[in-house]
C-alpha cells in the first residue's frame, strides 16, 4: 500500500480548489469546509514538530506541496503556506503552550510577524494590544500571533545591536476582532483582513522571537533560517500561481482563433516561440530555486549553522522566482488577448495573484538590495536573511 502523504492526500482536492476559485473571490476568502478539508490533509501541518504530532517535512517537501496548491489556486496555496509556516512557532515556543496549540491534528494558525502591536512586562506575562494587516486565513484559525515591541517600566526593550526587541504574541483567536477590511486586486480569496486585540494576556512561554530565540527543537528544519522558510512559502505560491497560467494558456490556445483567422492561437509561429520561453522561464526559475533548497538543506543536516552567504543566496533565489512568475503571467495575459480579459478566464485571475504576491516583503525588490551588499561583500545586518 502506498504511503499517504499530504500531497497524495491534496491530489483528490485540487479540481474542487480550482472550481471554486471565483466562489473564494466572492467571499474574500478560503471558506470553512476547504479549510477544514486541507486541515485534514495534513497541509496545515508541513512545518510543525514532529514532538507535537506535526510532519516536518523537508524543505523542498514543503514547497512542491505549496506549489501543488497554488497551481490549481492561489488563494488556497497561500492559505497553505501561511498556516503552515506560522507553526514554526511551536519549534520555539515552550513545550506546554506548543502542546496545548498544536496536539491538535485539525488546529488552524495563522498571524502576522510585523510588529504592529505593543507588548507591555508585566511579571509573567505580557499586556498586549495591537492591530494587524494582512492576516491570511485569520477567519479559520483557532490561533493567532501577531509581533509587538516589547516594553518595560515605560521604555521600549532593545537587542544588544539596537534594533527593537520584537516578539511573537500567541493568542486564541476568540480574544482577537477580525476586521473586514481585505478588499483588493490580488490573492482576494485569502482573507486577509486586519487582526486587532485590546489589553490581552499572553503568557511568556506564548510568545517567541524568531531573531533573537533559540529554536528548542533541534530537527534540521529548524535550523533553515526562519525567514528563509517563509521566503520560500511566498515563491512556492508564485511557482504554483505561473505554473497554472502557463495550464491556462495551454488550454486557451488550442480551440482559440483570432478573428478573421482560421489558425488557433497554438498554431501561430508567434504563440509557439513566446509559450515556449514562458515554459523555459519558469522551469530555469523553478530548477534554480530548488538547487539553493537543496544545498542549503545539505547543510542544515550537518553539525554547523548555516553560513549567511547561503541564507542569502536561498533568498536570492526566492525573490527571482517570484518576480519570474509575475513576468510570466503578465506575458501569457498578453497572450491570451480579449479573452483573458473576462473574468471567467483564469488567466486574468493568475495575473491579478501574482502581482499581489511580488509585494510580500520576503521577496520583495528591496531583498535583491539585501542580498546584493552580500555579494559585495559589505556589512550587513543578517538577521532578517
Amino acid at each position: 500500500m502506498m504511503m499517504q502523504t499530504p500531497l497524495t492526500l491534496l491530489e483528490p482536492l485540487l479540481p474542487e480548489l480550482a472550481a471554486r476559485a471565483a466562489e473564494m473571490e466572492t467571499a474574500r476568502r478560503l471558506p470553512a469546509d476547504l479549510a477544514q478539508k486541507l486541515a485534514a490533509a495534513g497541509v496545515f501541518r508541513m512545518v510543525t514538530p514532529k514532538a507535537f504530532g506535526g510532519l516536518e517535512l523537508s524543505p523542498r517537501e514543503i514547497v512542491e506541496v505549496t506549489e501543488t496548491a497554488a497551481a490549481a489556486n492561489a488563494s488556497a496555496g497561500w492559505c497553505v503556506m501561511i498556516a503552515a509556516t506560522t507553526a514554526l512557532n511551536a519549534a520555539y515556543m515552550d513545550p506546554e503552550f506548543a502542546l496545548a496549540i498544536y496536539g491538535d491534528p485539525l488546529t488552524i494558525t495563522g498571524g502576522v510577524f510585523a510588529p504592529m502591536g505593543k507588548a507591555v512586562v508585566e511579571g509573567d506575562i505580557y499586556r498586549v494590544s495591537g492591530r494587524w494587516q494582512w492576516g491570511s486565513g485569520s477567519a479559520n484559525c483557532t490561533w493567532l500571533c501577531g509581533g509587538c515591541t516589547v516594553w518595560e517600566n515605560g521604555e521600549m526593550k532593545r537587542l544588544p545591536s539596537g534594533a527593537p526587541d520584537t516578539r511573537m504574541m500567541i493568542f486564541p483567536t476568540s480574544e482577537a476582532v477580525l476586521h473586514d477590511t481585505w478588499h483588493v486586486m490580488g490573492l482576494k480569496g485569502t482573507g486577509s483582513g486586519d487582526i486587532e486585540v485590546r489589553d490581552i494576556l499572553v503568557p511568556r512561554g506564548r510568545s517567541v522571537s524568531l531573531v533573537a530565540d533559540t529554536p528548542r527543537e533541534t530537527g534540521a528544519l529548524f535550523k533553515f533560517p526562519a525567514f528563509g522558510l517563509l521566503a520560500l512559502g511566498v515563491s512556492a505560491v508564485a511557482l504554483g500561481n505561473a505554473r497554472g497560467a502557463l495550464d491556462a494558456f495551454h488550454d486557451l490556445a488550442t480551440v482559440k482563433k483570432s478573428q478573421g483567422s482560421s489558425k488557433t492561437l497554438s498554431e501561430r509561429q508567434t504563440m509557439q516561440a513566446e509559450y515556449a520561453r514562458c515554459e523555459a522561464q519558469w522551469r530555469a526559475a523553478r530548477a534554480y530555486l530548488f538547487a539553493e533548497i537543496d544545498r542549503v538543506w545539505t547543510i542544515a543536516q550537518g553539525e554547523g549553522s548555516i553560513p549567511m552567504e547561503a541564507r542569502a543566496d536561498l533568498r536570492l533565489a526566492c525573490t527571482h522566482m517570484t518576480r519570474s512568475g509575475a513576468d510570466i503571467c503578465r506575458t501569457l495575459y498578453d497572450l491570451g488577448g480579449g479573452a483573458a480579459l473576462f473574468e471567467a478566464s483564469d488567466l486574468q485571475r493568475r495575473f491579478r495573484d501574482a502581482h499581489a504576491i511580488t509585494q510580500h516583503i520576503v521577496t520583495a525588490p528591496s531583498t535583491l538590495e539585501l542580498t546584493g551588499r552580500i555579494l559585495f561583500g559589505l556589512p550587513t545586518d543578517g538577521g532578517m536573511v
